[in-house]
């Protein structure tokens, strides 16, 4: 009797694990709804259209904006700029289109792959060719924010399913 009992709340357990996951899915869905008056904040509306995407300076920008873009991705938006400096993988070509199309993709693969991710006061574009070139390689994922989740939930469901063992054998 006592076994059963265990098993019983180990698959309520494991229950509220999963509905929690959901939670987080449908929470994360409403606040996504939401546009955010800034240059790039990291939540927005996912675009994923057919797979991947990256996020690359818009050409005929002006030099300006572009500058602007690429100095708040670098600075506030805390992208790591290290292969756009000289020696860097992605030094070369030596142009601003070209280092604000890198720091705008870190930025926008690194917060969700959301539209307003690659907004960058109107500077980026979302593309769905690779950029990359010789040594410089463009991070590219598929919907990262389902991937968290899934990865979420899935760590969820294994930490109930061990309890429930562990408790098995207690027994």
């Amino acid at each position: 009797m006592k076994r059963k009992q265990l098993i019983m709340h180990g698959l309520l357990i494991l229950g509220w694990f999963i509905v929690s996951a959901e939670g987080v899915a449908l929470q994360e869905k409403m606040e996504s709804a939401t546009p955010i008056p800034t240059l790039s904040p990291p939540e927005g509306n996912m675009t994923f259209i057919n797979g991947v995407t990256w996020c690359v300076a818009r050409p005929g920008v002006s030099q300006e904006d572009l500058q602007n873009a690429l100095d708040w991705a670098c600075g506030q938006g805390a992208t790591d700029c290290t292969p756009l400096q000289p020696g860097g993988q992605c030094y070369q070509p030596d142009t601003l289109l070209s280092h604000a199309s890198y720091a705008f993709n870190i930025f926008y693969q690194q917060n969700g792959n959301s539209d307003i991710a690659c907004n960058f006061g109107g500077a980026g574009t979302i593309i769905k060719r690779d950029p990359s070139f010789g040594s410089c390689k463009f991070l590219a994922s598929e919907n990262s924010a389902s991937s968290a989740l899934t990865r979420g939930s899935m760590w969820m469901i294994c930490a109930a399913a061990s309890l429930i063992v562990l408790h098995l054998r207690e027994v």
